[in-house]
């Protein structure tokens, strides 16, 4: 039997390219047929580490952070959510929006990994945040995405008391930042290789077809 392809991504959950990114990577492995052939991991970047729990509002962050123009937001979020509804995603944007603490989602990415539904649980994540307007940092909502992804909502959330399971998403976060990884996402191939940025479709496509056949 061949090894299975082993793909790390390395993304926020409030990241919207992250989220395009991952849809057009799962599109590719569809088109191929590749399903049964690859090994998806998702690890932790927090583009806002510092996020207050209060969150900020996406307008007044993206101003502060880039300097981007109103309009520039506005042709920016409309690029974003035309890109995300050819690939079956909605991104919501509106106008009392807020950037949030995404640590804990992060705590709870790993705990989902031992269940093998870390892509379930991302998913649900970013849905709640990027099309149902939720507050990802809280944690009702958390428990809620645990719930729907079939996960012990207790369990899990006791993980977020646990110095250990804090300490070990820290760590890994450190990482990957120390492999020189400052921008997400990041989506790694058998530790060898590495894309950047929400690539097309085609790009991923070649990308797991040439490494697949080397299997």
């Amino acid at each position: 039997m061949k090894e299975k392809l082993k793909i790390d991504i390395v993304s926020d959950v409030v990241c919207p390219w992250c989220t395009i990114g991952y849809k057009r990577l799962e599109k590719a492995i569809a088109e191929l047929g590749v399903e049964d052939q690859v090994d998806i991991e998702w690890h932790p970047f927090e583009l806002n580490p510092d996020m207050p729990a209060e969150g900020q509002n996406v307008d007044e962050h993206i101003t502060e952070k880039y300097g981007s123009t109103k309009e520039q937001q506005i042709a920016s979020k409309q690029n974003m959510t035309d890109v995300g509804a050819a690939l079956g995603f909605k991104f919501d944007y509106f106008d009392d929006m807020r950037i949030v603490n995404t640590f804990d989602a992060h705590v709870l990415l790993d705990y989902a990994k031992e269940f093998n539904k870390q892509t379930e649980l991302k998913m649900r994540l970013t849905t709640a945040f990027f099309s149902e307007r939720k507050d990802v940092s809280r944690r009702d909502i958390l428990k809620q995405a645990l719930l729907d992804v079939g996960l012990n909502a207790a369990e899990g959330l006791a993980k977020l008391d646990n110095d250990e399971a804090r300490y070990n998403v820290k760590s890994e976060e450190g990482y990957w930042k120390n492999l020189g990884i400052n921008s997400v996402p990041t989506i790694v191939f058998d530790r060898k290789s590495a894309v950047t940025g929400a690539q097309p479709v085609d790009t991923f496509k070649q990308v797991l077809s040439e490494l697949i056949s080397k299997q």
